[in-house]
């Protein structure tokens, strides 16, 4: 599996485009259509993108992959949040692009897209449906887990009690895996549990 990083133009979030193959992606976040046009770029047809939650950085480029024919898919309590005149208002009323979701998913949910299974985590508390992504020995945590950090949860839908337990639940994962931040660099589980001040058992 190649996990292949695109940065964050302007205000964005750190998208991620996920192949086994070489030949079909599934991308994690998208802050703008540059994510589109890297996919094309390596040769790789997005087969779906899977939305950590509906922060307008982290879905900035979903129309062109709407347009394209491209499911898009959410967390089941995240959908209405995405499309929610108090979520566009939390950034000034930014313009969020045109698309639909495909599919919700619920925690514990299992599903392959791309020829690559992906398991849903609910991880709320950033906002009201937010999920985490774990797929092999990684964890695309969105913002609900930075590198020596947590996410916000001073905005519409964000709830720090939430996010706490959202935090303890990916801690009680097996192993150290790698982890996939929606912004920043990436850090490991382990290192997360030994060192992340806002969270410890």
């Amino acid at each position: 599996m190649q996990i292949f990083k695109v940065l964050p133009q302007n205000f964005g979030c750190n998208s991620y485009i996920v192949t086994s193959d070489g030949k079909y992606a599934v991308v994690i976040d998208c802050a703008d259509e540059g994510v589109f046009y890297e996919c094309e770029r390596r040769g790789l047809t997005p087969a779906a993108v899977l939305l950590t939650h509906g922060h307008f950085d982290h879905v900035g480029g979903c129309g062109i992959f709407f347009s394209h024919g491209v499911p898009i898919y959410c967390g089941e309590k995240e959908k209405d949040f995405i499309f929610s005149r108090e979520n566009r208002s939390v950034f000034g009323g930014v313009y969020i692009p045109e698309f639909e979701i495909y599919k919700t998913l619920k925690d514990g949910e299992k599903i392959t897209l791309g020829g690559i299974d992906f398991e849903v985590i609910e991880t709320v508390g950033h906002t009201v449906g937010g999920v985490c992504y774990l797929c092999g020995d990684c964890l695309f945590s969105g913002d609900t887990l930075f590198r020596g950090s947590v996410g916000r949860y001073d905005l519409f839908g964000g709830n720090f009690n939430e996010l706490t337990k959202s935090i303890k639940k990916l801690f009680a994962l097996d192993g150290d895996l790698k982890v996939y931040c929606g912004h920043e660099g990436e850090t490991t589980l382990e290192y997360e549990r030994k060192n992340n001040p806002y969270v410890k058992y």
